[in-house]
């Protein structure tokens, strides 16, 4: 996704004249060989934004520099490159975690690391609490907080920037938007693919980890924070980890009834094909990592007081869908035919990013008494609303690698927040370990373990499917 965003970025003129990029890997190539690769990354995302005479302006900009992680006269190699250090740089280390510290200890040695350079660093960082602090503190060894950018993708999203302009910018969303008002909230990241292919990385972190820790809690947050000063970046932040420490813990007293954990089986694939079972996937002969996680979180204050928030992610589900439901409370008495559906806005982020607000309204036609009423949907999504290029949709990392670049850190995590995030976690994970709490299977192509609806039932709620 780098490349075809920094190639969107040049094509609408964010890129400023004389900007360079330094491709960077173990791998030695020449520049030629270098951009060779990169065109058929950006052909294959970018497809009909394909231009020629773009790409060729956009490849001037492209040189590389092979550098291994653990070899500091490879950084001296790069230092050179950088005008002997005299560029402004922005460092992006889409590599293993593992590798973090060796990366910023050479570019420390090597004379990078002083400001106004600044890091960007990819998920995970870390297996736990106290590996995320390992790597934290080797990061801010070579570069201060202020110049550390965690990216999370789900964070550049469209949608997900636009619920902090429903949630603030209109006054008819806020005053609702606290238990008087909200029943519960529902977010679900659920993906078709299995685990192929990253089995050893995805048997050793599974769901809870991979998704829970960070994109499921950063759209919590986003959900259930206060309103921030401004928008800031410390201001924003700030009112994001206040949630996360809000969280009631989850324990071995409760484990039980907050989590439910699954596993997928052999089953079908999104194309009806036989799909392997996760055991398969990541070959093994046993496994207690989880494929599915469902959590029924709370947030402990006076906003959100008795509200659930419903969390699930899994791999092998029935479909590939990111949403976010807020269901409203039921009206106290109804005065029309038939049962009235509670209102709903429902936030989708993928496969298409879309925003729809559920009301109820009179069904057309002649009634000889009463007033029958059906669902609704008022459509608030930007992209209808567009034509053109203003209609494309964007990568996530567009926004993301822009903001880096102007040095801008509101849509980024910041230390605390991250810190807070996985303390919630390996609370959840340890309890896990000390009720043995063994996933439930489903099968490949199902919505997750049966086992899930128990969550929502015993608060007389249902999935959003």
């Amino acid at each position: 996704m780098l490349f075809p965003s920094l190639y969107y970025l040049h094509m609408e003129g964010f890129l400023a004249p004389g900007q360079r990029i330094i491709g960077s890997s173990r791998s030695p190539h020449t520049d030629e060989a270098f951009r060779a690769k990169m065109r058929g990354w950006v052909q294959d995302r970018v497809g009909d934004y394909f231009d020629e005479k773009t790409f060729a302006t956009f490849a001037e900009r492209v040189s590389y520099v092979s550098v291994d992680a653990k070899d500091h006269n490879d950084f001296l190699t790069l230092r050179e490159a950088l005008h002997d250090g005299k560029d402004e740089a922005v460092f992006y280390l889409s590599t293993s975690p593992d590798i973090f510290s060796s990366l910023t200890a050479n570019l420390k040695e090597a004379g990078l690391t002083d400001a106004p350079n600044r890091i960007v660093v990819e998920k995970p960082i870390g297996h736990d609490l106290k590996s995320c602090m390992e790597i934290n503190n080797a990061l801010a060894e070579a570069f201060s907080e202020d110049r550390t950018f965690r990216i999370d993708h789900y964070l550049g999203k469209e949608t997900v920037q636009n619920l902090i302009a429903l949630r603030f910018g209109n006054t008819i969303f806020e005053p609702l938007w606290s238990a008087v008002s909200i029943d519960s909230v529902q977010i679900t990241i659920s993906e078709t693919v299995g685990a192929e292919g990253r089995g050893g990385y995805y048997d050793a972190y599974g769901a809870i980890r991979d998704m829970v820790q960070n994109h499921l809690l950063q759209l919590l947050c986003l959900v259930a924070m206060e309103p921030p000063a401004s928008l800031s970046a410390d201001a924003v932040r700030n009112e994001k980890v206040k949630v996360l420490r809000s969280l009631a813990p989850i324990t071995a007293a409760n484990i039980n009834e907050k989590t439910i954990r699954g596993q997928y089986s052999e089953g079908f694939d999104e194309t009806g094909g036989r799909a392997a079972s996760y055991l398969n996937d990541v070959e093994a002969a046993t496994s207690d990592t989880e494929s599915y996680t469902a959590i029924a979180a709370e947030v402990q204050n006076w906003r959100w007081a008795g509200v659930p928030f419903y969390l699930q992610t899994g791999k092998r589900m029935s479909e590939r869908k990111t949403e976010i439901v807020i269901s409203f409370r039921c009206l106290p008495h109804s005065i029309f035919q038939g049962p009235a559906s509670p209102n709903e806005l429902i936030i989708v982020l993928q496969p298409k990013e879309e925003i729809t607000l559920q009301i109820m309204n009179k069904r057309p036609g002649l009634t000889e008494g009463g007033m029958p009423l059906q669902e609704l949907g008022l459509n608030l999504s930007l992209s209808d609303h567009l034509s053109g290029k203003a209609a494309r949709r964007r990568i996530a990392y567009e926004q993301l690698i822009l903001d880096a670049l102007n040095n801008n850190p509101s849509l980024f995590v910041q230390r605390d927040e991250q810190e807070a995030a996985r303390r919630w976690i390996d609370g959840s994970v340890e309890a896990w370990i000390q009720h043995y709490v063994a996933p439930k299977p489903y099968r490949a192509g199902a919505n997750g373990p049966s086992a899930k609806h128990t969550l929502t039932e015993r608060n007389k709620h249902s999935w959003h499917e």
